[in-house]
């Protein structure tokens, strides 16, 4: 499991800027992404070795037209109508791939919550407190970060709520 923390290198993603510039405590854990797996956020857990409740996915789901982020554990889903009612929205949906990897400055299976090109409105499920540290993307495959949810809720001033179904 590689992990560093501090100094951002050559192929430090806006992510890892974010955490250095804001200087909170984190680490960095790269894997070798597998092209084929069938879930980028289990996959991060299984090749780290850590449990899949502290591996969080971030999603971009549209509410009410407005392009919003949802972190979840990997090992559950998103619930639209939760989030929607977390950000005092009416409808979720999720939203169009291209879309979100445009705004967000980051592919598909590499989207952090951190250091996105245009920040956007943030959940976060509320089982994250449960742990002292959680591990969301770095910001592309096979690199996520591992931070205090309290510390990532308020570098992207997180909503916190019941937003994920285990």
């Amino acid at each position: 499991m590689g992990k560093k923390s501090g100094k951002s290198g050559p192929g430090a993603t806006p992510a890892i800027v974010t955490l250095e510039k804001a200087g909170v405590p984190f680490s960095v854990h790269a894997y070798e992404h597998d092209p084929a797996a069938p879930s980028y956020g289990e996959e991060a857990a299984e090749a780290l070795g850590v449990d899949p409740s502290r591996v969080f996915k971030t999603l971009v789901a549209e509410v009410d037209g407005a392009l919003t982020v949802a972190v979840v554990p990997v090992a559950g889903t998103l619930d639209l109508k939760a989030l929607a009612a977390a950000v005092g929205g009416k409808r979720a949906v999720m939203a169009d791939p291209t879309a979100a990897e445009r705004t967000t400055g980051y592919v598909r299976g590499g989207i952090s919550p951190l250091g996105q090109r245009k920040r956007l409105p943030t959940a976060l499920d509320d089982s994250a407190l449960a742990h002292p540290t959680i591990c969301v993307s770095a910001g592309r495959r096979g690199l996520e970060v591992e931070l205090a949810p309290g510390d990532l809720a308020e570098l992207t001033g997180a909503v916190v709520g019941p937003i994920g179904r285990g």
